[in-house]
């Protein structure tokens, strides 16, 4: 495999039980990433920093996930090449619809891939980094097939229960 780095990085350390669905993927891939916090509105100097040496620190992309406001996947998108996808993060009250339309709402020529809200979307954000790197990296392109061939296999062994049976 190729020497692939990508960063996973969210606004608070109560981020992580969704960002480490999007760890736990990279992990089963083989996929060497760095997770850390950055903050957009406590350490907005960080997340400059971070975003403006993403390229020279070698990352092929940026895995952003925020609650609330969410402005860490588009600020990080600002100032960075490399590609971002942007997981919101369930919020307290408005349960991650906020951050979703903070994420996706991003302004033409400043993108970021955009996953569903908290768990789901952060495993899906780390795989579509894979599927993108997997376009030129062949043992990762068969990594990918041999898990979506085993998730239908799963699938294919899914039964229901009989009519009146319980579950």
């Amino acid at each position: 495999m190729s020497k692939i780095k990508v960063g996973i990085v969210m606004g608070s350390s109560s981020d992580w039980p969704v960002m480490q669905n999007a760890a736990q993927i990279l992990t089963d891939f083989g996929v060497p990433f760095e997770a850390k916090v950055v903050s957009a509105h406590r350490m907005p100097i960080d997340m400059v920093d971070y975003g403006a040496q993403a390229s020279e620190q070698g990352y092929h992309a940026i895995i952003a996930g925020a609650g609330g406001a969410a402005h860490l996947p588009g600020m990080l998108a600002a100032l960075t090449e490399v590609p971002v996808f942007g997981v919101p993060v369930p919020s307290r009250y408005l349960k991650g619809e906020d951050s979703l339309l903070s994420i996706v709402q991003m302004p033409k020529g400043v993108p970021v891939a955009t996953f569903a809200i908290g768990e789901a979307g952060a495993a899906n954000a780390a795989l579509h980094v894979i599927a993108t790197m997997a376009v030129h990296d062949a043992d990762l392109k068969e990594k990918l097939k041999a898990f979506r061939a085993q998730q239908t296999e799963n699938a294919r062994a899914m039964h229901l229960p009989a009519v009146g049976e319980s579950s």
